[in-house]
């Protein structure tokens, strides 16, 4: 396993699976990183050279990741709340934020838009 920015990464993934490993980034923003830095597609994680690995960890340092990304969205969901704005309710009442039906198939929303962050911030 390799420690990178706070997230383990298993060493036989291919690189550009293994950079999903991380919120923020999915398949295309992972294979742009690849491109950019030169790595092949099948490249595992475990033959990359030190080098590498150091620029991949400089690309990613300059990215927001994990934690900033996940505080940067609820400061956005909180503003849009405060502001009294569509979405803002939407988020406050767990219903779908992007016009999707309510009469059935709403699960997702209910959980995304749950409850328990409502009452934490009441």
């Amino acid at each position: 396993m390799l420690h990178l920015l706070g997230v383990n990464l298993p060493d036989k993934k291919i690189v550009s699976v293994a950079l999903t490993y991380f919120y923020g980034i999915g398949p295309r923003t992972a294979s742009s990183i690849c491109n950019r830095l030169a790595i092949y597609r099948q490249c595992k994680l475990q033959d990359l050279s030190e080098t590498q690995l150091n620029e991949l960890s400089e690309v990613l340092s300059k990215m927001t990741l994990e934690a900033d990304l996940k505080r940067e969205v609820r400061e956005n969901i909180f503003r849009l709340r405060n502001m009294g704005t569509y979405i803002g309710r939407r988020h406050w009442h767990g219903q779908p934020v992007h016009g999707q039906n309510t009469r059935t198939n709403a699960k997702t929303a209910r959980r995304l838009n749950s409850f328990t962050f409502r009452r934490r911030h009441h």
